[in-house]
């Protein structure tokens, strides 16, 4: 690892690790305010931040480029709040690994490729696995369909991200992309919210959920993209089931067990493998790689 390099690999992995604590830390809120409405807040409390950071000049917008602005927050509402509602369910890690389908299914149908259908494959037996692990029995139906939902966002999530990126210069589509994800999500989470909103402790836990699940992730990510080929980007991101199940052991009392670790080490696999493998294509076809939108679309998924 060369010095220009490291600290960019620090940030990739400082986001993974922010975004999982952010997490962990959301689930405490399960109990009072719900997943949706902790999902709601979240989204609420890192709009305003970010629209303060950015002030996007949205009065300029274009039809087209709110329409892209709000297809984008929409998958980013859906993708969110199912993966709260499947880890109010399942443990973090699994839940996390099984989400990389979504992005991992898109890259295979964008591709076509035979490589690609291996990861993907690949990534399928480590799911599996995770359905009968040896930590703590096999895992709630109703959360695994929750996290394929969510990873079926995910994907939508990385095509919107990629519309916005080219349709909205700078960070003010994400923002405004978070208050239409939360506008979204207000008939579902109103209550809890309102009950975040109105008392101070867990008004504090949902503050530091927003921040560290969604502020900090989205500023180390975009400053890591600007310094690190595609290819180290993907392989980076992909140890996120990794530090997910880490958070979900250290912090929330989670099983880690052998037959886990295996599954998780799989989805991690094909997670670099399809990372790699896109790199190089895009290489060859003479595609830039310090700039993909599907890496940067990771920096506010449902974590």
């Amino acid at each position: 690892m060369s010095s220009s390099t490291a600290p960019a690999v620090l940030m990739v992995i400082g986001s993974c690790t922010s975004l999982q604590f952010g997490a962990s830390l959301a689930t405490q809120l399960f109990g009072p305010l719900g997943a949706t409405g902790v999902t709601t807040l979240r989204l609420g409390l890192a709009a305003v931040m970010l629209a303060l950071v950015t002030r996007p000049r949205v009065r300029t917008w274009t039809r087209s480029q709110w329409t892209a602005v709000a297809a984008f927050g929409l998958a980013l509402a859906g993708m969110n709040g199912m993966f709260y509602e499947a880890i109010a369910r399942i443990p973090l890690g699994p839940a996390v690994a099984i989400e990389f389908l979504g992005p991992l299914g898109l890259a295979t149908i964008l591709s076509r490729k035979l490589k690609d259908f291996a990861w993907i494959v690949l990534a399928l037996v480590g799911v599996m696995i995770l359905g009968f692990d040896d930590a703590g029995g096999s895992l709630d139906l109703v959360g695994v369909a929750f996290v394929l939902g969510a990873g079926f966002f995910w994907a939508l999530y990385i095509l919107a991200s990629e519309r916005v990126g080219g349709a909205v210069d700078g960070a003010g589509g994400l923002a405004m992309a978070l208050v239409v994800g939360t506008v979204a999500l207000v008939p579902f989470g109103a209550q809890g919210a309102w009950t975040g909103l109105t008392d101070v402790h867990y008004l504090a836990l949902a503050i530091g959920t927003a921040f560290l699940a969604s502020v900090v992730p989205y500023a180390l990510e975009l400053s890591a993209l600007r310094r690190l080929p595609k290819a180290v980007f993907g392989v980076l991101l992909a140890l996120e089931p990794v530090i997910a199940a880490l958070a979900g052991w250290l912090l929330l009392d989670q099983g880690f067990g052998a037959t886990r670790a295996l599954a998780v080490l799989l989805v991690v696999i094909a997670g670099a493998g399809s990372a790699i493998t896109a790199s190089r294509r895009d290489a060859t076809a003479g595609v830039a790689a310090e700039h993909a939108p599907d890496e940067l679309a990771a920096s506010i998924h449902g974590g």
